[in-house]
């Protein structure tokens, strides 16, 4: 297993808001990865979402933790994905801010 991407993602919102904006983008979570299409997805608890992609034949464990004043993003790349791992990273500070627009 290679070194997850970390990614913090700072907001203005109480965790009630962040969680309905992740529950109506779970979609534009997966858009994320090439191809990807999501395949699990739950609230572990009040703070953690936890959701699984499929892309390239490959599945991705991934969660987002509510924190204060920031979502905290950590994505668990099997080894043939890290070789994309920088390109993801960059995508995810990109795009991610977008879902809690």
């Amino acid at each position: 297993m290679t070194d997850p991407i970390t990614v913090d993602i700072p907001h203005n919102l109480d965790n009630a808001e962040v969680r309905r904006r992740i529950d109506g983008g779970t979609g534009k979570l997966a858009e994320m990865f090439p191809g990807g299409s999501i395949t699990e997805h739950r609230w572990a608890s009040d703070d953690v979402f936890e959701f699984t992609v499929a892309a390239l034949g490959q599945r991705v464990a991934a969660r987002i933790e509510l924190l204060e004043g920031r979502a905290r993003a950590t994505i668990d790349l099997p080894p043939f994905l890290a070789l994309f791992a920088d390109k993801l990273r960059a995508k995810l500070q990109r795009e991610a801010p977008k879902l809690l627009r």
